[in-house]
């Protein structure tokens, strides 16, 4: 379905907290639509700006503990995280344009 690597509860804090780079996270669910839709679009950002930012995907409903740490109540949600703090969220699927907008201070 996506390029981008998963992450699990047990992968979280050295994948996404202690990682060096910026680091955005696409809480999912397999059953959720919006999430399908929007991530080919993640795909796309990140095969466009790589370098930039990463792009992990967190399934909610097998890594329950992560998504009720950062309060996940509605999915898609991206969290972007710099040094081990969530620096941006962004709530529901949006076009790329939007999406790139929203990204704009990280890529």
């Amino acid at each position: 379905m996506s390029n981008a690597k998963a992450v699990s509860d047990a992968s979280f804090e050295s994948d996404v907290l202690k990682s060096e780079k910026t680091i955005l996270v696409d809480f999912w669910a397999e059953w959720c639509g919006p999430c399908r839709a929007v991530a080919p679009i993640l795909d796309q950002i990140a095969d466009e700006h790589g370098d930039k930012i990463e792009i992990v995907k967190l399934n909610v409903d097998d890594n329950p503990q992560t998504a009720m740490k950062y309060q996940i109540t509605s999915i898609p949600a991206l969290k972007v995280y710099q040094g081990g703090e969530v620096v941006k969220t962004i709530i529901g699927a949006k076009p790329k344009a939007a999406l790139e907008a929203d990204l704009a201070a990280f890529i």
